[in-house]
């Protein structure tokens, strides 16, 4: 039995962040905004589907939720499906399918579904979430999400489409339903497209254990808990769908 223990204990030495998933208690969930994504990569199918009347247009998508720091990656994850996600092929990474729900809650929410952005998630930042699986990987990523998409802070942006914002403005927008200092974690990015700037990300940081059903309370801890981050691009256009 002691000869059994020391083995195992050699073998958890000689792991690497990459044969076993870290217990990961921060995070940050990178939510988009998709007109402006799309501007940047208008052949990708989630853009060339997207019109003004879709959810993506005026909602906040979901990117990812990424287990911090951000080099927990592709934890137990083998080579060649860990070369396949870095060579951009999605469409080719392994998938065990979500209860039908979930996944048309998932399509909805985060359009890159169409070009395999789930699977790529899963697969790089999902595995480090330690006993979980991708069931409980989306449904805690969707309800943050869903979260910011009710607050106002979504409101600020669904209003002021085709207007650029302040970041000052942003932040206080998201500390009205997060708590004071919320926008403190909070970072803005943003692309050129010609002449303009375009908003195209929010990043938030987190810290604690996610689980799906969160409730408002909940999140506003979990900011509270995580560290203030660089505030990013100081201001921007909030981007309309379609190709400006």
């Amino acid at each position: 039995m002691n000869a059994l223990i020391a083995a195992a204990a050699l073998f958890t030495a000689a792991c690497s962040p990459q044969e076993m998933a870290p217990q990961a208690a921060s995070y940050v969930l990178a939510i988009s905004w998709q007109p402006a994504f799309c501007e940047t990569a208008p052949r990708k199918p989630e853009c060339r589907s997207q019109t003004a009347n879709r959810y993506d247009a005026s909602n906040f998508a979901l990117h990812g939720l990424w287990p911090q720091p951000r080099s927990q990656a592709y934890c137990g994850v083998d080579g060649a499906t860990e070369e396949n996600d870095r060579q951009g092929r999605w469409h080719d990474l392994p998938w065990n399918h979500l209860d039908e729900n979930l996944w048309q809650r998932l399509r909805r929410m985060m359009p890159g579904t169409k070009s395999g952005l789930h699977k790529h998630e899963w697969i790089k930042h999902g595995t480090c979430m330690k006993g979980t699986d991708a069931t409980h990987y989306f449904a805690v990523s969707l309800d943050l999400l869903e979260q910011v998409n009710t607050s106002a802070m979504r409101e600020l942006f669904a209003s002021s489409i085709g207007r650029k914002l302040d970041g000052d403005d942003i932040r206080a927008a998201f500390e009205a339903d997060f708590g004071k200092g919320s926008g403190s974690r909070l970072r803005i990015a943003c692309e050129r497209d010609g002449s303009r700037q375009i908003i195209r990300e929010v990043t938030i940081g987190l810290r604690g254990a996610p689980r799906p059903g969160l409730s408002r309370q909940d999140m506003q801890e979990m900011i509270a808990a995580s560290e203030p981050t660089d505030p990013g691009c100081p201001r921007g256009i909030v981007d309309p769908a379609g190709l400006q």
